[in-house]
């Protein structure tokens, strides 16, 4: 049914019939579905107060508007489904174990340690691991995602445990969130001399959001203060209580750095896994399974650890990760040895791929290079659309001129690159939620594996952005181009000293906040006429001081007489002085204001710049 929309725009108008549009659709994209010409719905938009072209990428917002000015419903659809489609239109299933029962072989537990920091995750890795990690570490913190597996005996049978070693919960969530449900158990890691803390409370919540058993390694036995007692007792008030207190969670006693009971802790993680979890996968398909990290090696291409969650990968196949796609030309293990195929639940490192593809990403074997770059390249263009429309504000004709105005919005720049895909990824979500308020906002133009270059240099000098270099630098002549151009490049190898750092300069950016200070009271006891100076008020300084040049208000019988006065003149009997203290006599010139009396009270006070906190 053809009717008048806003503007006299003739319009199909729905019935609340939904339609399903993918993140970044545009006005185009809308008119497909409704049968419109693009141009009529631009116009219906600056009716609405929104200045949006036909091709534009626009946020989900913008659409859901839209909608419901023609009588329609939007539906976004989420970035698994989105994939999901894609895959089908390939003939591919993503997900799923093919055949029957008898197909199915038990796999390795994937687990990932979590906990506040400075509690021993890094430190109980290292003595999984059995080599020393740390010393090759900035500030003992764990900057890169990696993946390794090692062997342990339960009931004298050798079982393998594979072991995701991310930066934080950031990146176990960041993964989460795409969908890949990449870990089957979490070792949440507390410090028996500091007990519960605001990040064990934090990781426990992804733990549990992520629906995953959790054993809990109970750190620093052997320091001073220790009480694993009161740890279980404190875990105990958010739904962890020990198998000893007649709960389900399993609680081990370590010391990471004495080694002790590491074996106890791995037998819980397997007890857990078999007493909780199925975990069987088909390992004669074509492989399927999940990016756990990427970086760009300057000899070797893009190199990405991945975990294969079913199937089994093979040296020669072709793959297709996140936007990323190529034939695996090698395969490394967790010591760097060449392997020539991995099966479920193992973490390999694969080289043969186009470009550097992002942590969590799934990846898949197909069975021509073809296929497997049209995936490829369907997903960047997906997400670039996604991406730019998350990144275009929303100006309404109304605040347009508004916005537009120096100091009204104002925003930080910024551009991310890094050694690895998983690091720039946990720094940029971590940048992007800080808050200090809505006067200030921060965008991130760019991020990207491997060393500053001339580009990103460019594009810094085009957005007046900050350029952030995380364990990498500036490459060829890029430092003396930022150096000649003023561009101003950071380096950071410490997460946290970059977050605190880029808050800092936030902060900075805000306009400056003022509060009053009081300075001095006085009380008038004399008023002097002066033919040249006018009244002068003869006081005792009742509190604090009273300097020369500050604001005063003058105060009678307790109400506010005048305000913005200022202190021109001030006398010790006939010397002029900057300044008279308490329990002291003196004068005061309160400039062109004369109307003073005995009795009355002169306050004075300055306005201080407040501190941002």
């Amino acid at each position: 049914m053809q009717a008048p929309s806003v503007g006299g725009v003739m319009l199909p108008r729905g019935n609340g019939e939904a339609i399903r549009l993918s993140r970044g659709a545009s006005l185009t994209d809308f008119a497909e579905k409704i049968n419109a010409n693009p141009a009529s719905l631009v116009a219906v938009m600056m009716n609405l107060g929104e200045m949006v072209t036909a091709t534009q990428s626009v946020s989900d917002e913008t659409l859901q508007l839209l909608a419901g000015e023609m009588n329609y419903t939007v539906q976004i659809v989420s970035p698994e489904e989105e994939d999901r489609e894609l895959l089908e239109s390939f003939d591919i299933e993503f997900g799923e174990d093919e055949g029957g029962e008898e197909d199915l072989v038990v796999r390795p537990p994937v687990v990932t340690v979590m906990g506040h920091v400075d509690h021993g995750k890094t430190r109980l890795l290292d003595a999984i691991r059995k080599t020393n990690v740390i010393a090759g570490e900035a500030g003992g913190i764990t900057q890169h995602i990696g993946a390794y597996q090692v062997s342990t005996q339960v009931n004298d049978e050798d079982r393998a445990i594979t072991f995701i070693d991310t930066p934080g919960h950031e990146a176990f969530t960041a993964m989460r969130a795409r969908g890949a449900r990449s870990t089957d158990i979490a070792i949440l890691v507390v410090a028996a001399n500091d007990g519960v803390m605001p990040q064990t409370v934090e990781a426990l919540n992804h733990a549990k959001a992520a629906d995953v058993p959790i054993v809990v390694a109970v750190n620093k036995i052997d320091v001073e203060g220790a009480d694993p007692t009161k740890v279980r007792g404190q875990l105990t008030e958010y739904g962890l209580v020990a198998e000893e207190y007649g709960g389900d969670t399993m609680f081990v006693d370590i010391s990471a750095k004495q080694g002790l009971h590491i074996d106890s802790l791995l037998e819980a993680v397997v007890l857990t896994a078999d007493a909780s979890l199925d975990l069987r996968a088909n390992p004669n398909q074509d492989a399927q399974g999940i990016s756990i990290e990427s970086r760009l090696d300057r000899g070797r291409g893009a190199v990405s650890t991945v975990l294969v969650q079913r199937g089994t990968l093979r040296v020669g196949d072709t793959m297709v990760v996140g936007d990323a796609y190529g034939r695996v030309r090698a395969m490394l293990d967790d010591n760097g040895n060449n392997v020539a195929e991995a099966g479920p639940s193992t973490p390999v490192q694969v080289l043969g791929l186009t470009n550097v593809p992002g942590a969590g990403d799934n990846f898949l074997v197909v069975d021509e290079d073809r296929t497997a770059r049209q995936i490829a390249e369907k997903r960047a263009a997906r997400e670039r659309n996604a991406a730019f429309a998350k990144r275009t504000r929303r100006v309404s004709l109304e605040d347009l001129d508004k916005v537009l105005k120096a100091g009204e919005v104002q925003q930080l720049n910024l551009i991310i690159k890094g050694d690895a895909s998983g690091s720039v990824e946990a720094l940029e979500s971590s940048l992007l939620q800080l808050d200090v308020g809505e006067e200030v906002d921060i965008r991130v133009l760019h991020r990207g594996v491997g060393a500053v270059t001339e580009s990103d240099i460019d594009l810094a000098m085009g957005s007046d952005a900050i350029v952030i270099g995380f364990n990498v630098r500036a490459a060829g002549r890029a430092a003396q181009m930022a150096e000649r151009e003023g561009v101003d490049v950071r380096y950071y190898s410490v997460i946290y000293q970059a977050i605190e750092e880029i808050e800092a300069a936030l902060k900075g950016m805000l306009k400056p906040e003022y509060e009053e200070v009081e300075l001095g009271t006085a009380e008038i006891r004399e008023v002097f006429k002066s033919s040249k100076l006018g009244n002068i008020a003869g006081v005792l300084i009742r509190s604090g001081e009273v300097k020369r040049n500050t604001k005063a208000r003058l105060v009678r019988d307790g109400k506010v007489i005048a305000e913005n006065l200022n202190i021109e003149g001030l006398r010790r009997f006939k010397d002029d002085v900057t300044e008279i203290r308490e329990g002291f006599e003196g004068g005061i010139n309160l400039g062109n204001f004369n109307d003073i009396k005995v009795d009355d009270v002169i306050a004075t006070y300055e306005m201080r710049e407040k501190p941002r906190v």
